[in-house]
């Protein structure tokens, strides 16, 4: 049984004046696919080396399972590690690239042509093994690369950005077989990414990271559904969720002339005379005129199944020269015309947060 449990694990560069990875508490499950995510800098791929024994442990624990391998030297650790670079040796064939490690590690010429073989068979690659990497796509080489780890049969994987430098119509369909492959296999996996739809798509569980602190680890729907802080908020859903920050008044908020009642437990928990309601794209519907909260149309996006309407505000946090921006999506097939102004009214799915802190409020 391969669990990977982080606990309390901190690490601080030299010079750093804060931690880039601050007490991480994370229990990974066996054969689970957990994606770390969060913006540059958030401290994800170091959590990640931290794992792997790239990087040091300052204090706290890893453990792979039962063993502490906080101090393990990581060759000892049983982890194959897939780096956003392929890092393939130019010279060797497919085959010989995928068991170089196993020939280093004194596995018999056999065995090693036994499982490049079945390696190749599971990611298609059967018919490349006599190839060199100069011969092959960028999607095909990083299936090299993941084939380079499954002939290892490790307890687990760590994938650093593995996809990004496919374009995007590979990197959809290279990220669909990793999910599929990892299931099938049924190898305990960590994976970082900063973009939220692969993250989306691809976990099991999802863990957001920012300033390398852990903000909320959840599955995917209860991360989109239910997040935990204005901030989880903004990050997780393409378009992001509109973020309104308001005065509230005897449980109501103003969106300038337009006002909406908001649950009493979610009035009751605000600790300033502010919240801010957050409405995803989606819930925002189009609504009769004086209805709803007049919208400048700044901007509609045509995606052909899908259309965005890009508007401001006027008031409700901005000002003339500063609108409140807000995004809805609206009918593909009669969207309004840039210049307009249309009525957009919060139909469902509300979320309401404490301004001065960003948790999320009871409702």
């Amino acid at each position: 049984m391969t669990t990977v449990t982080f606990d309390k694990a901190t690490r601080v560069f030299d010079g750093a004046s804060k931690p880039a990875v601050s007490e991480l508490d994370l229990e990974i499950g066996d054969g689970e696919f957990l994606v770390l995510v969060g913006p540059s800098g958030c401290g994800k791929s170091t959590s990640l080396r931290m794992l792997a024994g790239l990087e040091p442990v300052n204090s706290g624990h890893i453990r792979i399972g039962d063993r502490d391998v906080t101090d393990v030297d990581p060759s000892s650790r049983d982890i194959a590690m897939v780096f956003q670079t392929y890092a393939l040796y130019p010279h060797m064939t497919v085959a010989q690239n995928m068991g170089f490690a196993l020939k280093i590690a004194g596995v018999s010429k056999d065995e090693i042509d036994t499982r490049v073989k079945e390696a190749a068979r599971i990611i298609d690659l059967t018919d490349y093994l006599d190839r060199k990497p100069k011969a092959l796509s960028g999607g095909q080489r990083q299936r090299v690369a993941m084939g380079r780890a499954i002939v290892r049969s490790p307890q687990v994987f760590c994938m650093d950005e593995p996809l990004s430098n496919l374009d995007a119509k590979l990197r959809v369909a290279t990220r669909t077989q990793i999910a599929s492959l990892q299931r099938r296999l049924g190898v305990t996996t960590v994976y970082v990414t900063h973009d939220q739809v692969e993250a989306m798509t691809m976990g099991d569980r999802v863990a957001v990271l920012k300033d390398g602190i852990l903000q909320q680890v959840a599955k995917p729907r209860e991360m989109y559904d239910l997040p935990a802080n204005m901030f989880v908020a903004g990050f997780i859903g393409s378009p992001a969720m509109n973020l309104i920050t308001l005065p509230v008044d005897d449980s109501s908020v103003h969106f300038g002339n337009w006002a909406m009642q908001v649950p009493r437990a979610a009035a009751d928990g605000i600790t300033t005379g502010d919240m801010t309601v957050g409405v995803r794209p989606e819930d925002l519907d189009l609504a009769d005129d004086g209805k709803g909260i007049p919208v400048t149309v700044e901007v509609v996006e045509e995606l052909g199944s899908d259309a965005f309407l890009h508007g401001s505000i006027q008031g409700a946090g901005g000002d003339a020269d500063h609108p409140t921006l807000v995004v809805a999506r609206v009918n593909p097939s009669s969207p309004p015309e840039k210049g307009s102004t249309v009525h957009l009214a919060p139909a469902r799915n509300l979320h309401y947060f404490d301004t001065a802190t960003g948790l999320r409020l009871a409702s």
